[in-house]
């Protein structure tokens, strides 16, 4: 299957959708049109049951994405000049900040999301991949966290994202200097899984994609990322005993735990039936969606 958007490709084989920045002429610079097209391919990835895993990369070989699209020169973050574009995504007097629209909406993804960083990822380049699961990068990559080099400030939510992943001191240093740095320091600061050649980052994203969707059930994946993900800020392990047990329950009287079992004990592949779409519990039933103001 294959849709069709201006500023992105999408694709699905075999239970892996591939979403790819696709403006290589412009170092796949991020967009107002940009956020909207990757925020309606994970409404499709979650609303299609035979999506398993998501693979989020970059068109061409110099970047996965280079940060916004700067060509507004100097004007380019003033929403006053927006001429009015924006005004559905205001509260009051406050604009929504797209790279924030697009990482909440990762953040809620019902499917994982692996990143596979082709070259630069700076500014919303980077900040939009805190909210995916897993991340690798070409040895050609080189990430910056660089608000503060143009006057502006930390985006896409990285403020809660970024701390959380690579503890406070490396997520100050790099915020607040907004230095370029390679693939080599993400790795041992654990912004990155592993790193790659060029010629076989694709192929080791679609490695992890290709174990999930062959092996895990959907629903309990959907669940994990459900509950790691909520719970980074919860007040004491009693929140998460309490999700974890409702979780467990449900899922324990599945046919998918069946399957589970029986498919262990019998030494073969899993088949397992149940769906994201109609199977998820709700595991937070106390808890209210924050809203933006």
């Amino acid at each position: 299957m294959v849709l069709s958007f201006e500023t992105i490709l999408y694709s699905v084989d075999d239970g892996v959708a591939i979403i790819t920045l696709n403006r290589p002429d412009r170092m796949n610079a991020f967009t107002r049109k940009m956020c909207e097209e990757m925020i309606a391919a994970i409404d499709e990835t979650d609303r299609d049951d035979a999506v398993r895993a998501v693979i989020i990369t970059g068109s061409g070989d110099r970047a996965f994405c280079a940060g916004a699209d700067l060509s507004g020169g100097g004007k380019t973050f003033d929403y006053a000049e927006h001429d009015g574009a924006d005004e559905g995504l205001k509260s009051g007097s406050v604009h929504r900040d797209g790279g924030g629209l697009l990482t909440l909406r990762l953040f809620d993804s019902l499917k994982p999301i692996i990143a596979a960083v082709n070259g630069a990822a700076v500014g919303v380049g980077a900040s939009m991949l805190l909210a995916m699961d897993i991340r690798l990068a070409s040895t050609t990559a080189r990430f910056g966290f660089v608000f503060s080099r143009r006057g502006i400030a930390p985006d896409a939510a990285s403020s809660w994202f970024l701390p959380h992943i690579v503890g406070i001191g490396t997520a100050l240093s790099w915020a607040m200097s907004g230095r370029i740095f390679q693939a080599q320091e993400a790795f041992e600061k654990g912004l990155v899984e592993s790193i790659h050649a060029p010629e076989d980052l694709m192929k080791a994203a679609l490695t992890i994609a290709r174990d999930i969707a062959d092996n895990a059930a959907p629903v309990s994946v959907a669940l994990t990322r459900k509950l790691m993900w909520n719970l980074l800020g919860a007040e004491h392990p009693m929140e998460a005993h309490r999700a974890d047990s409702r979780a467990i329950q449900s899922r324990g009287a599945s046919a998918d735990a069946k399957e589970g079992v029986m498919s262990f004990l019998e030494k073969r592949s899993p088949k397992y039936p149940d769906k994201v779409s109609d199977g998820l519990p709700d595991i937070f039933p106390d808890r209210d969606e924050p809203r933006f103001w």
